[in-house]
C-alpha cells in the first residue's frame, strides 16, 4: 500500500473491534514502525507497554479508562506510548519528547493501518491509576494509547468506509499559508 493512501484511509475506529487476536509479529511490526520515527537529536525517547489478553485489556480498561473508552475492554491488544522528559532535548524551554512520541505513535498508526487493523488514539486516562497497574515509574508520563484490533467483520476498508464517508477535513487553504501569516498557499501558487 502507498504511504498517501494508507494516511487517506487511517480512521478511529473505537466501535469496530473484534477480539480475534492479533499475531506477535503484526504487533512487533506496528512497535518497528514507531521506532523508526524521528526524533530531536536522535533521543528516542518513547518507550511501550503493550497489554495482551481479555483479562489484561478488561483490568487496564476498568481501572484507569474513563467511562467513555470502556468499548476498549473488548480490544485483544492495548498499546499505551510513554515517555520520561528528560531523556529527550529540551530547549529554550521547550521540551520535545510530546512531539516525539508523537511523531512515533503516528507511524504505529499508520502500519496498523497498513497491515488491516483497527486503532483508535486516545490521551484521556486516569493517569495515577494507569501509572499503578502498568507500574509505570516515577517521572515517566503516558502520553497515548490505543486498542489494536481486527475490524469487527469485513476488511479494514469496509469497517473504516462509513467514517471515512461522513469525515470533513479543513481544505489546504484554510491551513497553509505562504510566505506570511494570512496569504492561503493554494491562492497563491494557483494551486
Amino acid at each position: 500500500m502507498e504511504t498517501l493512501e494508507t494516511i487517506r484511509k487511517r480512521a478511529s475506529l473505537k466501535n469496530r473491534l473484534s477480539s480475534r487476536e492479533i499475531e506477535p509479529a503484526k504487533i512487533a511490526m506496528v512497535l518497528d514502525a514507531a521506532r523508526l520515527a524521528p526524533s530531536a537529536r536522535n533521543q528516542q525517547p518513547w518507550r511501550f507497554i503493550v497489554v495482551q489478553g481479555k483479562e489484561n485489556v478488561e483490568k487496564v480498561v476498568k481501572k484507569a479508562f474513563f467511562e467513555f473508552s470502556q468499548d476498549f475492554k473488548g480490544a485483544p491488544v492495548l498499546i499505551f506510548a510513554c515517555a520520561n522528559p528528560r531523556d529527550d532535548v529540551t530547549h529554550d524551554g521547550q521540551e520535545y519528547y510530546l512531539f516525539d512520541v508523537g511523531l512515533a505513535f503516528e507511524n504505529l498508526l499508520l502500519a496498523a493501518t497498513d497491515l488491516g487493523l483497527v486503532t483508535h488514539p486516545m490521551v484521556s486516562v486516569k493517569e495515577d491509576a494507569l501509572r499503578e497497574v502498568l507500574n509505570i515509574p516515577d517521572g515517566v508520563r503516558f502520553i497515548a494509547a490505543t486498542p489494536l484490533s481486527y475490524p469487527d467483520k469485513g476488511s479494514y476498508d469496509e469497517a473504516a468506509r462509513e467514517r471515512l464517508n461522513g469525515r470533513v477535513r479543513k481544505s489546504v487553504s484554510e491551513i497553509a499559508y505562504y510566505q506570511r501569516w494570512g496569504t492561503p498557499f493554494e491562492t497563491a501558487l494557483g494551486v
